[in-house]
């Protein structure tokens, strides 16, 4: 059996809900070697982020190099990048690697702390023109396209837009929406759209439902799946962690990656 090695280019959480921890156990239940270019460590729990610590942009450069050169990568994930610079390069590196790229534009948490701020996000551009897939929610998809999408076919209009401009596939995440159905809709490159639609799921437990989604995207697909499967089966899975979220925390507690079988 072939075993997928999937890069996670994201930051640390010290709650374990979401980030790199996030996308480790992703990966790894969904059969894939996880390997790891930290970009930010965070020292947070489930009421929000206390303190940030962002790495050298040459200490991610350096991971990164380090598993490609030995081990070789299949598919990359790109969560929380940590600075403009960093951006930039990794954007950079990641395009000469060959392998598909999920770059989920991480900006504020779950509990509404900032994770980027102005020049990094405007630094995305530079990612979103190397990915396969960008994976916005709805605040994400109204700050890259500076709109206010208050429907799914706003939100399917915004993300057109989006993927019209980078030349890369969107997957808009209507999460956000005021709706008791959950509306996710698939942009590809060429403009062919598929849509989901599932109840939504009652729980305060949804830290790192974004990372979790990019890294099991980023894993099927480095498993040779085409991107509607690989987006079908991802989000099944979140899904699942949903319903298996262990209750801990008082605020957006983590998921249950390890329930999921």
């Amino acid at each position: 059996m072939t075993i997928p090695r999937i890069l996670a280019i994201a930051g640390s959480d010290s709650g374990g809900g979401a980030g790199i921890q996030a996308d480790i156990k992703t990966i790894t239940l969904l059969g894939g070697h996880a390997m790891t270019a930290i970009t930010a460590v965070t020292a947070q729990n489930t009421l929000g982020v206390e303190r940030v610590d962002t790495m050298s942009t040459k200490s991610v450069l350096a991971q990164i190099d380090a598993v490609a050169k030995d081990i070789g990568i299949d598919a990359v994930k790109i969560g929380m990048i940590g600075s403009a610079e960093t951006a930039l390069a990794v954007a950079e590196r990641v395009k000469a690697i060959g392998a598909p790229i999920v770059f989920d534009p991480v900006m504020i948490a779950t509990s509404g702390s900032a994770l980027a701020d102005e020049e990094t996000i405007e630094a995305f551009h530079a990612l979103m023109r190397v990915a396969t897939l960008v994976t916005p929610n709805l605040p994400e998809l109204a700050r890259l396209t500076w709109s206010q999408p208050a429907s799914a076919y706003q939100m399917e209009r915004e993300a057109r837009r989006l993927s019209r401009d980078f030349k890369c596939a969107v997957l808009a995440k209507g999460a956000h929406l005021d709706d008791a159905l959950i509306h996710d809709i698939l942009i590809e490159k060429d403009g062919r759209a598929h849509r989901w639609r599932a109840k939504r799921i009652d729980t305060r437990h949804t830290h790192g439902t974004g990372c979790t989604l990019s890294s099991a995207i980023a894993t099927l697909l480095g498993k040779g799946l085409p991107l509607e499967k690989a987006i079908a089966e991802a989000r099944e899975f979140v899904r699942a962690a949903l319903l298996a979220a262990p209750g801990f925390g008082s605020g957006h507690g983590p998921m249950g990656h390890y329930a999921v079988r």
